[in-house]
């Protein structure tokens, strides 16, 4: 029982009812899980939603797009697509707190873990395939992912900031970026990174994420911006760049 009220609760969330409360359940059971209770995990569903998911997007995209090359939309969709981009849609969505797992998957994080919450959501999406069909899980998918089809369509999209920040420092004939963590914070199965990027002594940008990776990402993003901006002084601080020795 109180399992079917966390399925009715998700369903609201979701704003889709299911046929198939059994179907539904299965997409949402982590192999752990499924191991030690000796019932189906949800694989295969991955499986088949991975494929339900690259149709309706590359449908939506061909249509959207009619003058882009097979090369730019191919773009597109790997970004769209990524377990990157998915675990970041089912966090938003708080579809960690509906997953089976086992206690030891539980200890050490599993229901923030990113391929776990990508697995899920794929697994999701063969789910409502199978239980309401193509039409429904279109209308889904494009409900959750058009907003991001927007944004890395954009032409001034970018997806590494790390590299784009390394090329223009080099171009450029500064010193490379330099990254050091600042800080870290909370527990241990959800550690925070808080990390800055500097060039020439200054600190342009810090960033914060769950792994270093994201927040070196998010630090480079922000010092990006930042040397990219106009009239705002930050060209005479880069410009002392040159002229300094880097002390790391």
């Amino acid at each position: 029982m109180e399992r079917e009220k966390e399925l009715n609760e998700l369903e609201k969330k979701l704003g889709i009812p299911f046929l198939s409360k059994a179907i539904l359940n299965q997409s949402l059971t982590h192999s752990s899980f499924a191991h030690e209770a000796g019932v189906p995990d949800n694989e295969r569903l991955e499986y088949l939603g991975d494929a339900v998911l690259k149709l309706v997007i590359t449908e939506y995209i061909y249509n959207k797009f009619p003058t882009k090359p097979e090369g730019d939309l191919t773009k597109i969709r790997a970004t769209v697509i990524s377990d990157a981009t998915l675990a970041n849609v089912a966090e938003k969505m708080g579809l960690g707190k509906y997953l089976l797992l086992s206690e030891n998957e539980k200890r050490t994080g599993g229901a923030l873990r990113k391929s776990n919450l990508a697995n899920a959501l794929e697994a999701l999406i063969g789910a409502l395939y199978l239980d309401a069909g193509i039409g429904r899980s279109r209308d889904f998918l494009l409900d959750i992912l058009r907003g991001e089809i927007e944004k890395v369509s954009a032409e001034d999209y970018i997806k590494d900031f790390k590299s784009v920040l390394q090329e223009y420092s080099q171009k450029r004939k500064w010193e490379l970026p330099h990254y050091r963590v600042l800080s870290e914070s909370g527990p241990r199965h959800k550690r925070i990174f808080t990390i800055g990027v500097r060039l020439g002594g200054k600190l342009l940008g810090k960033g914060s994420g769950l792994s270093k990776k994201e927040a070196e990402q998010k630090a480079a993003e922000q010092a990006y911006k930042k040397i990219k901006i106009p009239d705002r002084g930050i060209r005479g601080i880069i410009s002392k760049v040159k002229k300094r020795i880097w002390m790391p």
